[in-house]
């Protein structure tokens, strides 16, 4: 484990919930709020003009709201159903847990929750979600989540159910299953599907699209098809800082909301995704093959 790292395994801390690893970020210069902040420096700060981009202005809109400093964002990692089960240690195997342990620093508190088996829980992630918030600094506004395959139906289904609360999210070659897709029309979503995936078809996240579009406008939608792709090679998008980036961009503060599009992340972008992390010697070939053995046995089915 890269140094610093703090990871810890939660077994058994929330009630109707998962068992999870939690990340926490490196805590430079904590700030004292017992004293209320002189707010008239607020009026020094510079204005978001007409021309800026949503994102730059975004960054202004974040210094003019005040806020307790020490507040941190929280993301969630949802895993696919090669880590279900009820050893912990499996869900290091890839995804985000496995790049933070081999390094990739994120602002932010980190969870990765182990479904034991069958589909992910909305309320149970949920119940995740509310036991951080009351034991750690969570900035309620800045609350993230992001998963794959079985994960990514995860993502849709929880977004869908809690859009309120989410700030935005990353579902990558998953699906749905939830009755009403309406929210997560207001929810920054990105959502990425190969075209040559064999184990969850792109027919599934076609479906969520088309679902979102007959509840109304989709503004905060941004869907990406990449031809020739298959399902294990969106694993490495775990791996890019610019995801993380790209969520954090986001918050439901932010007036009025909006879908980064400046930040661009590619088929082409994967081929860099290892490149400054330490992980475990032949990690990455042996996902490559494990991943290909599971897209041939499930070919044509849903599971996922």
């Amino acid at each position: 484990m890269a140094a610093n790292t703090k990871i810890t395994a939660m077994k058994g801390k929330v009630k109707d919930g998962y068992n999870f690893w939690l990340y926490e970020p490196e805590i430079k210069n904590t700030i004292d709020t017992t004293q209320k902040a002189d707010t008239t420096i607020w009026k020094y700060l510079p204005k978001p003009e007409e021309n800026v981009s949503c994102f730059d202005a975004h960054k202004v809109k974040c210094l003019e709201k005040e806020k307790d400093p020490n507040l941190k964002p929280l993301i969630i990692f949802l895993h696919g159903q090669s880590l279900c089960g009820t050893n912990l240690n499996r869900v290091m195997s890839y995804g985000t847990m496995a790049a933070l342990k081999g390094g990739r620093k994120v602002d932010a508190y980190v969870v990765g929750p182990q479904n034991p088996g069958g589909s992910w829980k909305p309320s149970k992630i949920a119940n995740i979600m509310d036991w951080m918030i009351a034991n750690y600094p969570i900035d309620t506004d800045r609350i993230y989540v992001l998963g794959m395959s079985l994960g990514g139906y995860g993502t849709i289904d929880f977004v869908a159910t809690y859009h309120d609360r989410i700030a935005a999210a990353m579902a990558l070659c998953g699906g749905g299953t939830v009755k009403d897709y309406s929210g997560l029309c207001n929810v920054p979503l990105w959502i990425i599907h190969g075209t040559a995936d064999r184990a969850v078809g792109i027919g599934e996240s076609r479906k969520v699209v088309n679902a979102m579009k007959k509840c109304g406008d989709t503004p905060l939608l941004r869907y990406d098809e990449w031809a020739g792709v298959n399902h294990g090679r969106l694993a490495r998008l775990f791996y890019l800082a610019d995801t993380y980036t790209w969520l954090m961009s986001h918050s439901l503060a932010d007036s009025p909301r909006f879908v980064n599009t400046q930040i661009d992340i590619t088929n082409q972008t994967l081929n860099n995704a290892y490149k400054d992390l330490k992980l475990s010697k032949g990690k990455s070939s042996k996902k490559k093959s494990s991943s290909k053995k599971k897209s041939s046995k499930r070919k044509g089915s849903r599971k996922r």
